[in-house]
């Protein structure tokens, strides 16, 4: 068994927007008034201070700028911060690093500065093309400015981008979809998520759902169809709802998806940590609210919760069965500390089943185990919570 630790990335919250979007469950908030910017690097490079003792000098190989809007801040602060970032810990030198922009926030000019100050890769949230759609999920910006920052990502050499592009919206047609697929590829994007709306408890849409959401049957048509498209363009399906030109896939994300290690900075950041005395795994979090952060939250270091061994193949699994490719089962392995028979006869019956298969980079989940991923996942939950979990799965597959 391999005993090293896993690869480490880190990933930076950025919790503020220009207005909160009412499908969205993510930790952001409206911003009122000026952005506090510098104020802010400040307290992401002391939150990387007090967190750093915990790993070392492992490399770190990607950086992921979320929110929130981290487009919001300009991009002289953000190269501050990376200055600060590399005099603080081991950032490889072909780290992927990527911005998350909403087309409406982008000023004319400001992609080829972020590329100036060490941003290599841009994930763009477009979700539409459909001026109408735009307007009931709650976008601040139009197609025509989606458009128009992507011919600036190419202009700047930006040309590794992600749009996020979503389906199964509110009074959408098969045909809208498919169109906003086509506008989506006609981008020439290295990569595209695509993913079903869906709706989030304490979302605005969580508690009163819009009228005229596609029912199941047109919703997986969509997916089926859109995905066809986009392999016909040559994106190739590596991931629930991610697509990519080849070698141009998330390295950030894969991490994620096969249980690698990310160190958690920002208000209401998650971070998971492999510890070396003993292969512990653990989790910590944040403080959510952006001034609470700033006063005092990203100066104490955060309390580290155990994963307990009982819970590490539910884990993993939420994560690696993401992978259409599927996952080696050395990974699980080293990653978890536990042996492969831990989940092996488990494995079988869900592959008796139709659901996984072994074959390619190991165990993958078979389409129809795609379709059904939560109800896959839930089986490797501990035994006493596997029958209530079935019955309230863990969340939507996109």
């Amino acid at each position: 068994m391999d005993l090293s630790p896993p690869p480490l990335a880190l990933y930076l919250h950025f919790p503020w927007c220009v207005r909160k979007c009412p499908y969205c469950d993510f930790n952001s908030h409206t911003l009122h008034g000026e952005l506090a910017h510098e104020a802010y690097v400040d307290a992401l490079l002391r939150d990387l201070e007090v967190q750093a003792p915990g790993v070392g000098m492992r490399p770190v190989i990607s950086l992921f700028l979320g929110g929130g809007t981290p487009s919001l801040f300009p991009p002289d602060a953000l190269g501050r911060l990376f200055e600060g970032l590399r005099r603080r810990l081991g950032l490889a030198p072909d780290a992927e690093i990527t911005l998350e922009a909403n087309p409406g926030t982008i000023e004319r000019g400001r992609f080829a500065a972020y590329r100036a100050v060490g941003i290599n890769r841009v994930s763009l949230g477009a979700q539409s093309f459909d001026p109408r759609l735009l307007e009931r999920l709650g976008r601040i910006h139009t197609a025509g400015e989606t458009r128009a920052a992507a011919e600036e990502l190419h202009a700047a050499g930006l040309d590794n981008f992600n749009l996020d592009l979503m389906y199964g919206l509110p009074g959408q047609t098969l045909d809208g979809a498919l169109e906003d697929v086509r506008s989506a590829l006609a981008l020439a994007p290295a990569h595209l998520s695509h993913y079903q709306l869906t709706m989030e408890p304490g979302t605005v849409f969580g508690g009163r759902p819009p009228a005229g959401l596609p029912d199941d049957d047109r919703s997986l048509a969509m997916q089926e169809q859109g995905q066809a498209a986009m392999a016909a363009a040559g994106l190739r399906h590596y991931e629930v709802s991610a697509y990519a030109r080849p070698g141009r896939q998330c390295a950030h994300n894969l991490n994620y998806w096969s249980f690698g290690d990310y160190l958690g900075l920002g208000a209401g950041a998650h971070g998971k940590l492999t510890r070396g005395d003993g292969g512990q795994v653990v989790r910590t979090v944040r403080e959510r609210e952006p001034r609470r952060y700033l006063a005092r939250g990203c100066s104490a270091a955060p309390d580290p919760q155990v994963v307990p061994p009982a819970d590490l193949p539910f884990e993993f699994m939420m994560n690696a069965l993401r992978l259409v490719g599927g996952f080696d089962p050395a990974w699980f392995e080293s990653r978890t500390r536990l042996s492969w028979a831990t989940v092996a006869l488990r494995l079988g019956q869900l592959a008796q089943r139709g659901l996984l298969q072994e074959g390619g980079a190991g165990w993958r989940p078979t389409e129809r185990g795609l379709r059904f991923l939560n109800d896959v996942v839930a089986e490797f939950l501990p035994a006493p919570v596997n029958a209530a979990a079935r019955k309230n799965p863990i969340g939507p597959v996109v």
